[in-house]
């Protein structure tokens, strides 16, 4: 039996495969523009709003990779807690993160079915790692997806980046707008989008359509008209 051959373009063409795996949500041509970006680069910063699909996304490229056997497992992490903090949560290490996961889960599910993805989960194809255990691995025919990455520091997000090894795929999911971080600046996720997209193999897109109700768009403006009128008095104030 020959040896495997891990050369990219012999790689790129065991990705063509001419009967789709169909999956139950349909994706709209911002999505499927996005998708072609994430499929023809290594690492992948995917922007946008809350409710504009990004995670969506993410998990449908990761699983049909996964089910076409392109990849050998999925990878999904969130900055979520400490270490230490996971340390003293009851129950296995997949117990502990099973709270922050379940938004993932849940577009999984609705993307395949519940009784397609669950057998990926027990045999650990579909693998939880916490940000703070992300230090020292190597992810290897992978695809890893970092969620609610705008709560990512710099230096976490460094970290991270530099975790993808040989036939991998990093797609990064964040939104500006919601950084949870007590100093804003830390976060790392605008810096990789602003500043990965100059290197090769590295691509910054930002999704703006609304999936979920309406009022949703209505909701954030109010927000985003608060917050910013907050930051001008702030402004002035130090004036």
């Amino acid at each position: 039996m020959p040896a495997r051959t891990y050369d990219d373009d012999v790689f790129r063409q065991k990705r063509v495969v001419k009967n789709p795996i169909k999956f139950n949500i349909q994706l709209n041509e911002e999505q499927k523009l996005a998708k072609e970006q994430i499929l023809n680069n290594t690492v992948t910063v995917l922007a946008g709003k809350a409710g504009s699909g990004k995670t969506l996304l993410a998990c449908q490229v990761a699983l049909d990779g996964l089910f076409r056997r392109h990849y050998e497992k999925i990878i999904i992490t969130r900055p979520t807690v400490s270490k230490e903090e996971i340390g003293f949560l009851p129950g296995d290490l997949h117990q502990k993160m099973d709270p922050w996961v379940q938004p993932i889960y849940q577009n999984m599910y609705l993307l395949y079915g519940k009784e397609r993805v669950d057998p990926f989960i027990k045999e650990g194809k579909i693998e939880i790692v916490p940000v703070a255990f992300m230090r020292g691995r190597t992810f290897l025919d992978s695809c890893v997806i970092v969620d609610e990455a705008q709560n990512v520091t710099m230096t976490q997000m460094e970290m991270i980046a530099t975790r993808i090894g040989l036939r991998s795929k990093m797609i990064v999911c964040g939104d500006d707008g919601q950084v949870d971080l007590k100093n804003r600046r830390d976060s790392g996720f605008k810096f990789l989008y602003n500043q990965g997209k100059k290197i090769k193999s590295v691509s910054s897109i930002t999704l703006f359509e609304n999936h979920r109700d309406p009022v949703v768009d209505d909701l954030i403006e109010m927000y985003d008209e608060y917050y910013e009128k907050r930051k001008n008095i702030n402004k002035n104030k130090k004036l």
